[in-house]
């Protein structure tokens, strides 16, 4: 049955100049996701972009400008959750005008988030005095070291202190946005969002543990980075090192010195890893029975998996499903 809310609840995004486009676009597009969601008969929130200066422009990092709903300045009435965005300049000092703003409509409403370096702009603003919070890793140093009144965490996704969020970089902006939803209106809506932005409802881990494929190095040889790209769509293969070895057209003995130099793994542990990885989503989907997850990931047997996923996080396949996996409404 769809649920109708009572009103929708009010998200503002306040972008300094030169915000990180996708740590923006990655968390809106969650959100509006979640607006379409057939658990719903009405939009859950309703969002709004400003700018953190006097105009509607926002230069964003990447060279794109965008034309916002208007000035942060401008805003009138109760906001339910304000977010936070910038950029790589975010530990330059910013205006006072915005700071002071921040400073007394961030206590008013009911959550305050930064994503990534959108935490230095809070920090400034003196919001994150006695929270414990985190930012993207290559900043987290930086963050402790210039307010060491705010207790920072390097290694993790996001972090909720009280009414305060805040996030590591892109996805894990999206991660905390996918858990801020499933506050809001419950876990299927917030797993369907995540499906549809081809993401995890719940990353295991933290920052030190991103997906196999983005957390490895990409290699300097054209022959091993190809062969990187081609191998999470064979996973189900035999993908032996000598067959391995064939694709990137070496012997077996120079390609395994080659892939070990330059990846810092042996081909079976780094194949072994991306089929963990592959097996994590199809278990957290509920799609698939342990069997067939098992076959398409390129497992001999169910146990064999069983036995892998145990030794890589402590459980079995049955327990990480239960865990990640929100079954329909």
């Amino acid at each position: 049955m769809s649920k109708r809310l009572a009103a929708p609840r009010r998200i503002v995004f306040v972008a300094t100049d030169l915000a990180e486009e996708l740590d923006l676009f990655g968390s809106v597009a969650a959100f509006r996701a979640a607006n379409r969601s057939p658990a719903l008969c009405s939009p859950a929130y309703s969002i709004e972009i400003v700018s953190g200066a006097r105009t509607a422009a926002i230069a964003g990092n990447c060279g794109i400008t965008l034309l916002s709903n208007g000035s942060c300045f401008d805003l009138r009435g109760a906001i339910d959750t304000l977010i936070v965005i910038s950029g790589e300049h975010a530990h330059r000092p910013h205006s006072k005008e915005l700071l002071a703003w921040l400073a007394a409509h961030g206590p008013k409403a009911r959550r305050l988030v930064s994503i990534c370096t959108g935490a230095f702009v809070l920090a400034q603003a003196g919001l994150l005095d006695g929270r414990r919070v985190t930012t993207h890793w290559s900043r987290a140093a930086m963050l402790a070291e210039r307010f060491p009144a705010a207790d920072v965490s390097a290694n993790e996704l996001w972090v909720k202190d009280g009414p305060v969020y805040t996030s590591a970089g892109v996805t894990a902006g999206i991660d905390l946005t996918l858990a801020l939803i499933e506050d809001d209106i419950g876990a299927p809506a917030a797993l369907e969002v995540a499906r549809g932005l081809v993401v995890f409802l719940r990353r295991p881990g933290g920052q030190a543990q991103f997906s196999v494929t983005l957390a490895a190095q990409q290699a300097q040889t054209p022959a091993i980075r190809a062969l990187q790209a081609w191998l999470p769509e064979h996973l189900a293969e035999d993908l032996n090192v000598q067959r391995l070895a064939d694709r990137a057209a070496m012997s077996a003995r120079h390609f395994a010195r080659v892939f070990r130099r330059e990846l810092g793994d042996t081909p079976a542990a780094y194949v072994q890893r991306l089929r963990l990885e592959q097996a994590r989503w199809m278990l957290e989907d509920g799609s698939w029975s342990i069997e067939r997850i098992a076959a398409l990931c390129g497992f001999s047997d169910a146990q064999l998996m069983r036995r892998a996923l145990k030794r890589a996080l402590g459980i079995s396949p049955g327990q990480y499903r239960s865990l990640h996996h929100a079954p329909p409404a």
